[in-house]
């Protein structure tokens, strides 16, 4: 299994810079690097493009994620550039998960760039239809305008976030992986049976909240909470949570291997995102990641 890391929101947590975070992660051996992709979130948010680029000039070999990046806030011919650029910037190291947008955050991002909050997930299949060739350099057409964008770039590997029909659809369409988040383990057996019976056969990744050491209930009971602003329950959000010593969250982790996940995502939420890393690492190492 290979073992990824959300760096931390910029806008909150001064302590390091992205490229330092990074070239922590790098340096521990851990296989990516993630960021959120927000334009009003609940917290300060820097702008997650630029942060990879921050983080590709500073690392070498650690891959680049977006956990997830919502293309319709940007539109198609933007949302393409500044991807095939950081293909560029960083050495084809990016992975690219998408998603249309969902509550927790509201819908004020969309009504600051004129995008109807109701429309978001036709847009994200419009951008769909035409981000791979616009990304390699062919041409598309926008809106009834042919164009072609260049350089050309690698087309990075594809991750489609949410589940149920709509996100199975996209994942056979683009031949994509899933990307779930915020799920326990038997959620993405699920996932994977019914991928499966439609015949597709996808990578997963998932994205999973993470506390390691020895952490204070009250912190713990916090990032429930956190979770239960995604819609669901105590019990689930519970569920969903890695914690306890590296050995402990070895044993968790494996679970989602054995459920069929390639890669997780570990979304540290204690403040110390150094030390979090640190265990984590011990644990894939322990994993055997």
């Amino acid at each position: 299994m290979k073992i990824g890391v959300q760096l931390p929101s910029f806008g909150v947590d001064p302590s390091a810079t992205a490229a330092e975070h990074a070239r922590h992660a790098e340096g521990l051996g851990l296989e990516s690097v993630w960021t959120g992709d927000h334009l009003i979130p609940a917290l300060p948010y820097l702008d997650s493009t630029l942060v990879q680029a921050t983080v590709a000039a500073g690392t070498s070999r650690i891959k680049l994620g977006f956990g997830v990046m919502i293309p319709a806030l940007r539109g198609a011919a933007w949302a393409a550039k500044q991807i095939a650029t950081l293909q560029h910037l960083s050495g084809d190291r990016l992975i690219v998960g998408i998603g249309s947008g969902g509550d927790p955050h509201g819908d004020a991002a969309w009504r600051a760039v004129g995008v109807p909050y109701r429309e978001r997930g036709k847009r994200t299949d419009a951008v769909l239809a035409v981000l791979p060739d616009l990304v390699a350099g062919r041409e598309a057409a926008i809106d009834g305008e042919v164009v072609r964008l260049s350089p050309p770039a690698t087309v990075p590997p594809l991750l489609i976030g949410g589940s149920g029909p709509v996100a199975w659809r996209r994942i056979q369409r683009l031949g994509a992986g899933w990307y779930p988040a915020f799920v326990p383990p038997s959620v993405v057996a699920d996932g994977i049976r019914q991928l499966r019976e439609l015949g597709i056969e996808a990578p997963v990744t998932v994205g999973v909240s993470v506390g390691l050491g020895p952490l204070e209930q009250s912190i713990v009971d916090d990032r429930v909470r956190g979770l239960a602003d995604y819609g669901m329950g105590e019990e689930q959000a519970r569920k969903a949570l890695v914690t306890g010593s590296p050995a402990q969250a070895a044993e968790q982790l494996a679970a989602f291997a054995e459920a069929g996940a390639e890669r997780v995502v570990a979304m540290p939420f204690p403040a110390d995102r150094f030390q979090q890393r640190e265990l984590l690492a011990e644990a894939a190492k322990q994993l055997g990641a």
